[in-house]
């Protein structure tokens, strides 16, 4: 999987009082990973958010903010009650693992010394990728929550060690407000990252400072980075129709894996042919189409289609004075097929 965008309904290390309002713009936008504290609404409402997280196929996240073994314990039980998918944060692995055991909760603690509300990670990078290194050696700890950018290191630096040390999923967390950061973030080799106050707050670059905007525009750079835009527009068919008069000639206008989409213009009868390992599709988009089989003839009107089953002999027939004909079939179809002619063609233009 790409890069993975964790919105988080907090702010300033609390979750937010209207969490609920946020929730659903964000999964009315396919956001897919959304998170909350475990300090700022009840943990009745905290189930409220995570059954809604749930209910639209998303994963939860309860992160930890607590100071003292007692708290983050309870916390531990907290996402234990909630029902949430992973749990990020806290310190005291020892005390947490056996909270969580057998529940299917996924945990990343944090790795290095954490201090201060809000959370603010301490020491080297060397101290802290040792930290990240003895964490991830536990049974038990499936991943780190790394607070990258309230450290005073290198952080891109800092994410590569800590990913180097961990050899499993680092979350990368803490002041992420910007494309280049999230750039940073998965360079470094960060399985992901979180985004709350950045958003909440119209601190992101987008086209306005509403949530929706905010998350929309995360959400397409996030998608950008892992590859994930498409470079296709839509297509009119009548205008790439005519862009060629040749008739016999199929040009191809897209591929979908290794079936090709190709446009041809009939004009009077074709060969008998057969195909020894291609399927093909005959859609008309215009004119009036006759298919010979040795058995029967099929009339193929606008908007109508037919597929033809490899090894089947067939014979195409344009009824109308020209017929404009969508195939779909597999790139390795030579339009002839078993025959040869004048008008078999092997290296196709496109449209």
């Amino acid at each position: 999987m790409g890069l993975r965008f964790i919105f988080m309904l907090t702010r300033n290390d609390r979750t937010v009082e209207d969490a609920a309002a946020h929730l659903a713009t964000a999964l009315a936008l396919g956001v897919r990973h959304v998170g909350f504290k475990d300090v700022g609404l009840p943990v009745a409402a905290l189930k409220g958010l995570n059954q809604t997280i749930k209910a639209k196929g998303a994963t939860s996240y309860l992160e930890v903010v607590s100071l003292d073994q007692d708290s983050e314990v309870r916390s531990a039980r907290a996402a234990v009650e909630i029902g949430v998918d992973v749990l990020l944060g806290g310190t005291r692995v020892d005390e947490v693992l056996p909270v969580l055991e057998g529940r299917g909760i996924a945990y990343y603690p944090f790795p290095g010394r954490i201090e201060g509300h809000p959370s603010v990670l301490q020491g080297s990078i060397e101290e802290i990728a040792k930290s990240a290194a003895d964490l991830a050696a536990r049974d038990g700890v499936d991943g780190l929550d790394l607070l990258a950018y309230r450290s005073n290191t290198d952080v891109p630096a800092l994410i590569r060690a800590v990913c180097a040390a961990a050899g499993k999923p680092v979350i990368a967390a803490g002041s992420i407000a910007d494309p280049s950061r999230i750039a940073d973030v998965r360079d470094a080799g960060a399985a992901g990252f979180t985004i709350g106050t950045a958003a909440l707050d119209g601190l992101y670059p987008a086209e306005a400072n509403d949530l929706a905007s905010q998350l929309g525009a995360i959400v397409r750079d996030v998608a950008e980075l892992n590859g994930h835009i498409s470079p296709f527009g839509k297509k009119s068919l009548d205008r790439a129709f005519g862009t060629f008069d040749e008739t016999w000639s199929p040009r191809v206008a897209g591929q979908i894996n290794n079936m090709q989409i190709k446009l041809a213009k009939f004009s009077g009868d074709f060969t008998w042919h057969f195909h020894h390992d291609e399927d093909e599709l005959f859609l008309v988009h215009r004119g009036r189409l006759l298919m010979k089989f040795r058995d029967r003839e099929e009339i193929i009107e606008e908007g109508e289609f037919i597929v033809v089953p490899r090894g089947v002999e067939h014979c195409p027939v344009a009824l109308s004075e020209s017929c404009e004909v969508v195939l779909l079939e597999p790139a390795s179809t030579v339009n002839t097929g078993t025959a040869s002619d004048a008008r078999t063609v092997h290296d196709l233009a496109e449209v």
